[in-house]
């Protein structure tokens, strides 16, 4: 019966065969099942934690179930640091009131003294203003980064990356003129009251000299920032108790459905395991987990026997180091792999928008003839740009690194915050998500590149 159907399939058209894939993974998918469970039975996976351990003993058994050719787990050494008790942090005016605001610690920030951090508070905008006040303005005090994502960005990771580093590189640059802390507005384009966490770092600054770095709401920024527009000698306090800890072993999750004629030209597609522990990790990145499984798991229902060997990576420690991602890159060139796609989800589970493309123009110009295909799914941006952090060591001068490009209007919303959670997922849009990688994938094995 099987090979009746492979042998249908096979004859079918590009346009059927699609169009079996959205219809399985929309009635038949499996992507929300599985983060539900990741989302509300294990939870927030923080590099080294427990609960990313737990992780990964799921992912391996949620892929041995597929029933695929090759399951397996790939140690990686990555960072265990721990958040530790519930930050607390308030503004003090001369007055001696107090008014608390919301703040996180941001992810490899030390903790402050055991009986919390008090000065006065400098804003900045950028590293220029830091520089132009120099340390006679800013030695002794705490530095307030307060530099919005720009709102008339359509593309919000534009708008991210254009003030991203004040998160990442603020405590460095900060300490070069004597700050004893430093507060950095959310990265998130919704006026709330949640923090929102990420990655920092201290370069090579010895231990001794590393300021505690903590993230403030949105809605408290512009509060701090409207109070020091008032006043200018009010005092900031705020304590958090995280940790740096010794590296600890961790695993990639790995499985794949072996190729019928290239078995040893690869088409990965992936995401990563590891997330944040403010909230469940549901759209950063459990999505895009889930949906890079659904791919394994719809060419397993379909029968689709792909020519090249498939492959779904869960990659460890994406969000506070990219071990897991460096790790894989390192061992496949060890073994001599070829991978000529490398299909990343990591941008949320909202509705699917298209893809970006790193590859040759001869590589796209293939790819903008498949358009056609996608437009009855309203998938319509194919551009050249940037593919993903998990891909991109896989990058040759040859090869293709693709992201999903879903719907990113509200995704910032969510990155890194505590409602990052599978409530704030839509199991149809994930579906499509899903769908769409599968898509892709066919039609990459199917004609190469």
């Amino acid at each position: 019966m099987l090979t009746v159907w492979s042998s249908i399939l096979f004859s079918q058209t590009d346009e059927a065969v699609i169009k079996s894939i959205y219809n399985t993974a929309l009635t038949q998918g499996k992507s929300y099942e599985w983060l539900d469970y990741l989302s509300n039975n294990i939870g927030g996976r923080l590099s080294g934690s427990l609960n990313a351990e737990r992780a990964v003993e799921w992912g391996e058994s949620a892929l041995k179930e597929l029933g695929l050719d090759n399951v397996w787990l790939q140690p990686v050494m990555v960072p265990k640091w721990i958040r530790g008790a519930k930050e607390y942090a308030y503004v003090a005016s001369a007055s001696g009131q107090t008014t608390p605001v919301n703040i996180c610690a941001l992810g490899g920030s030390v903790a402050t003294p055991a009986l919390g951090l008090k000065s006065e508070i400098v804003e900045v905008k950028n590293f220029e203003e830091l520089q132009q006040l120099g340390e006679s303005a800013i030695k002794g005090k705490i530095v307030f980064y307060n530099r919005p994502m720009q709102a008339d960005l359509i593309d919000t990771f534009e708008a991210y990356s254009g003030c991203v580093n004040q998160r990442y590189k603020g405590a460095v640059e900060a300490s070069k003129f004597g700050a004893v802390g430093i507060i950095v507005r959310s990265m998130s384009l919704k006026i709330d009251d949640l923090p929102h966490t990420g990655s920092m770092t201290y370069d090579d600054l010895p231990v001794s000299k590393r300021i505690p770095s903590a993230a403030i709401s949105t809605k408290d920024a512009d509060l701090l920032s409207h109070m020091l527009s008032i006043d200018t000698s009010i005092q900031f306090y705020f304590k958090q108790n995280c940790k740096q800890l010794a590296d600890v072993k961790s695993y990639n999750v790995i499985g794949e459905i072996t190729g019928t004629q290239y078995p040893n030209d690869y088409i990965i597609v992936g995401g990563h395991l590891d997330s944040w522990d403010l909230g469940d990790g549901s759209h950063d990145d459990g999505a895009g987990i889930v949906q890079s499984m659904e791919v394994l798991h719809l060419f397993k229902s379909l029968n689709i026997k792909p020519k090249h060997s498939i492959r779904v990576v869960m990659f460890m420690n994406e969000e506070n180091g990219l071990r897991g991602a460096n790790a894989y890159a390192e061992a496949a060139k060890q073994k001599g792999e070829t991978h000529v796609v490398s299909l990343e989800s990591d941008a949320g589970g909202f509705t699917p928008r298209g893809f970006s493309f790193d590859c040759t123009q001869k590589t796209f110009d293939k790819v903008l003839s498949w358009q056609d295909l996608f437009k009855p799914y309203f998938i319509h941006y194919f551009e050249k740009g940037h593919a993903g952090a998990d891909v991109g060591p896989l990058k040759t001068n040859t090869n293709a690194t693709i992201g999903l490009r879903p719907d990113s209007q509200r995704y910032f919303d969510h990155h890194h915050a505590a409602s990052d959670t599978f409530d704030a997922v839509n199991k149809r849009e994930l579906e499509l998500g899903g769908a769409s990688m599968a898509a892709l994938v066919y039609l990459f094995d199917k004609y190469g590149i």
